[in-house]
């Protein structure tokens, strides 16, 4: 059984930065697809970036692309999600997915694994 615990998250001011870690285990975390949703209330869920089992390919958001930046160390089975100059309407709860065939997706429905989230709170 796949495990995905997602950490990093917290409360910042407008303009600050995070980084959330997404640890994997109990699977084969090298060969799996990677994504980053968040739900911010009342909202549906939304897909921010993603990357491939090898990290040679990735994908953002209009809203996140040059201030976020998804990457992934295979060694430790972790994923990170660098999110710079972050606005109040950030503020969501932040989760981490695996998908099994190691491609990239925009669709949450394409993947296999979630993990529990962390939030993040950016005040204005």
């Amino acid at each position: 059984q796949v495990q995905l615990v997602e950490s990093g998250g917290g409360l910042v001011q407008a303009g600050g930065s995070l980084r959330l870690s997404c640890a994997a285990s109990g699977g084969t975390f090298s060969s799996y697809g990677m994504g980053w949703f968040r739900r911010a209330p009342g909202k549906e869920r939304e897909f921010i970036a993603t990357i491939n089992w090898s990290g040679g390919s990735t994908y953002y958001a209009d809203s996140v692309k040059g201030r976020f930046t998804i990457s992934r160390d295979n060694a430790k089975n972790t994923v990170y999600l660098q999110m710079n100059s972050l606005k109040p309407e950030d503020t969501a709860v932040y989760y981490c997915a695996a998908a099994r065939d190691g491609s990239t997706w925009f669709n949450p429905r394409n993947y296999n694994y979630w993990g529990q989230g962390t939030q993040v709170t950016v005040s204005s």
